[in-house]
């Protein structure tokens, strides 16, 4: 079966980035051969934020959108088609000042959308992406993964829980301030250990 892989790079470090390196390496692991279809979607290279035409555009009824309105969706309406068609979905980010880099959550802003991603119900909000599996390669200088300071994990783990991807797996590399080497060798364990 051809799995559909969407990776997503979040640092805007091109170069020497820990992030991009590991998820190199996660996705080598993931296709070992060529039944899979990997698309990048490298966040360095920019991408739109939420601004008050994309929200009247997003909040009109999509068949009466006008072209000006659907041209505002165009990105958006891209992005998530990305995200629908991808079984697996490779996700490597750094911790910025206790958090994603911008860039990362103006992609979330982009494809979490209600009738697209999620629906609200009688019962709340309900996920609409489900049946596919996330890996989530997290790095950073000093903040540890679970620790007072990680507002990171569990954002990201609700985020995408709440557009149906319950299936999500950390590769932690953070704290690569207090030892390099060795943070690395644990990701590096842990995509090994990926089945």
């Amino acid at each position: 079966m051809n799995q559909q892989i969407l990776r997503i790079d979040a640092s805007m470090r091109v170069k020497d980035s820990t992030s991009r390196m590991l998820a190199d390496k996660l996705v080598a692991k993931l296709t070992p051969n060529t039944q899979s279809n990997v698309l990048y979607r490298d966040l360095a290279d920019g991408i739109p934020f939420v601004n008050e035409e994309w929200i009247n555009a997003n909040f009109t009824d999509p068949s009466l959108r006008s072209d000006e309105q659907k041209r505002v969706l165009a990105v958006s309406d891209e992005l998530v088609s990305e995200v629908k068609g991808a079984d697996t979905l490779v996700i490597a980010t750094p911790i910025y000042n206790f958090g994603v880099p911008a860039a990362f959550k103006a992609w979330i802003d982009m494809i979490a959308r209600a009738r697209e991603t999620f629906k609200y119900t009688e019962h709340g909000p309900k996920g609409l992406l489900d049946g596919k599996k996330a890996y989530v390669i997290i790095t950073s200088g000093g903040t540890q993964l679970g620790s007072d300071i990680d507002f990171v994990s569990m954002w990201m783990k609700h985020v995408l829980s709440f557009i149906g991807i319950d299936d999500v797996t950390f590769i932690d590399s953070s704290g690569l301030m207090k030892g390099e080497e060795e943070t690395i060798e644990r990701a590096h364990s842990e995509i090994a250990a990926v089945a």
